[in-house]
């Protein structure tokens, strides 16, 4: 599929036109708008909610409680760049009451779908529409294709959460405060978590900042923190890494002394590989630090299968590897396994 087609600016235009002419047809709501239960009436609980992917899904039900039963659809270890909706994806849809997405042009195969619920009247919103209003803050590759990966910046991931908790109050008004107060509850702890991101990251040598991994997914977690980024491919793993692009990755890795570079659980390692193997080759002792989680958080039911469990580890794995200092457990001690692969 062409790329344009999935990360570019146009299309995103084009998706939420087609949002605003459904809406005509049927009830879509935004943040902006009033969608859901009349004024006093409670919805029952619990709602069905889907969310295409398992951060929002996370920040939903941190939110929700047990008002809602929230399902994700793109779960541990899968690429949402490359994710085609199955048939109980769509069964999940057509259930759904609301519908939460990334936006940013994160799930361009799930476009048609998407469109699918807002065309029946079902509540669809996007986490990042208020962030993508926001002046300059949402980040762009060099075709001008809208990076999605904001839950990489955890102060980005904080906007989104207040968005889900508008956006569930426009849907079930009669709870809206509640939902107020238990985003501003679980916004405190990620204020926590985006301290310990800073601290951590600034004990990093100065000259070992560098995060090189298997595609664009750390650029916001890298203006955040203070990390120059590099990535093999390009923000969509749909991009592929050419020869020469892994050739000038290992100069620049052998000239900078790297210690190390890092694979992604959700997408194949055979280009850092290569590229540890062609470092090597000139010399220089370059490690897999870790396996880091980016389109993709850790298994359900565990620590590193919740968004702080994710980006704890996250930071944890690349302070540690670069010769920083951070808790072997991390933040909350709650760290197992991934740390090496």
């Amino acid at each position: 599929m062409n790329r344009d087609l999935i990360l570019g600016a146009p299309v995103l235009v084009l998706f939420t036109l087609v949002l605003s002419l459904v809406a005509g047809c049927g009830e879509v709501s935004s943040p902006s708008g009033t969608t859901g239960a009349l004024e006093g009436d409670a919805r029952p609980d619990p709602y069905r909610v889907v969310a295409t992917v398992g951060m929002i899904a996370d920040i939903v039900t941190e939110i929700a409680g047990d008002r809602a039963r929230v399902h994700g659809l793109i779960g541990e270890g899968v690429d949402p760049h490359l994710y085609k909706p199955t048939r109980s994806d769509v069964v999940a849809l057509n259930s759904a009451e609301v519908v939460f997405y990334n936006g940013l042009m994160l799930e361009g195969k799930m476009t048609d779908v998407l469109v699918r619920a807002a065309r029946d009247g079902r509540p669809v919103y996007a986490v990042t529409e208020a962030i993508l209003e926001q002046g300059d803050y949402v980040m762009t590759d060099e075709a001008d294709h809208y990076d999605p990966h904001v839950w990489m910046d955890v102060s980005g991931w904080m906007r989104a959460s207040q968005v889900v908790a508008e956006s569930l109050g426009e849907f079930d008004p009669s709870r809206r405060d509640e939902y107020l107060l238990r985003a501003k509850v679980y916004r405190e702890k990620l204020n926590q978590l985006h301290l310990y991101a800073t601290e951590a990251m600034e004990s990093i040598p100065e000259s070992q900042r560098v995060l090189v991994t298997a595609h664009d997914a750390f650029s916001y977690m890298g203006r955040a923190y203070g990390l120059e980024v590099r990535g093999i491919q390009g923000l969509s793993t749909e991009s592929e890494a050419g020869v020469k692009d892994i050739e000038d990755l290992v100069t620049f890795l052998v000239d900078r002394s790297i210690p190390a570079v890092f694979v992604e659980t959700s997408v194949a390692d055979k280009n850092v590989r290569a590229l540890v193997e062609g470092v090597q080759a000139r010399g220089h002792d370059l490690a897999i630090g870790g396996a880091l989680f980016s389109d993709a958080m850790g298994p359900s039911g565990t620590y590193q299968g919740t968004y702080i469990g994710m980006i704890d580890h996250n930071v944890t794995t690349i302070v540690r590897a670069l010769g920083g200092e951070a808790p072997a457990k991390g933040m909350n001690g709650q760290l197992t396994g991934f740390n090496r692969r």
